[in-house]
């Protein structure tokens, strides 16, 4: 199991070239989605992870709304590689948004005022966890993904887009498809430069 798991972590790799074309079900990933939120691991078991999956067109309005947002504060003459770069994010079947419910992180700050300051650290760790598994897991079943971050400029519009909470703080924008190219070797930094061993 163990060497499952890590053959899956070694081959996720982000791709930015997507097509609409369907590989799994809308329902596959929807339970894709909800048992990695329920069983990703959170501070204190706070459970304050929140996510939005939009698929087809529900998709594509949210790039043209990060790509109207980029264009007021991305010069004119320069904006081209710009529309083409959010062009490819919306090229794909869908995109799945990451929140984390401000409500329950301070809370939490109130019941547990010694870990205050932690509690918004510990909250992007999870949401960082979350990330992983479910692009992990959608990569698994033959769809390509890329991992963006066009938050805080797109929020408050997202929140009023989709009728979503105010206290739901977008922190990420998972574009999901089937993969038009295979991504390039990575290079890698020397472990023993990274890891310590100490026995």
């Amino acid at each position: 199991m163990s060497k499952d798991f890590l053959a899956s972590v070694k081959e996720r790799r982000t791709f930015y070239g997507l097509s609409k074309e369907t590989v799994i079900s809308n329902e596959r990933i929807q339970e894709i989605v909800n048992e990695a939120v329920k069983h990703t691991p959170s501070s204190f078991n706070s459970q304050s992870a929140r996510v939005v999956v939009l698929f087809g067109d529900q998709s594509d309005k949210l790039w043209n709304i990060t790509k109207e947002t980029l264009r007021k504060i991305v010069p004119a003459d320069s904006f081209a590689p710009t529309e083409e770069r959010i062009n490819s994010f919306g090229s794909g079947s869908g995109t799945a948004l990451f929140f984390e419910d401000q409500t329950v992180i301070e809370n939490l700050q109130t019941q547990f005022a010694a870990y205050a300051d932690n509690f918004p650290i510990w909250s992007n760790q999870s949401s960082g966890m979350l990330q992983f598994v479910i692009w992990t897991a959608l990569e698994q079943e033959g769809l390509g993904a890329s991992l963006q971050h066009y938050n805080p400029l797109i929020n408050d519009e997202v929140a009023q887009t989709w009728g979503l909470p105010s206290q739901w703080k977008l922190l990420a924008q998972m574009p999901f498809g089937k993969p038009t190219f295979t991504p390039g070797d990575k290079e890698f930094q020397p472990l023993e430069d990274r890891v310590k061993f100490f026995q």
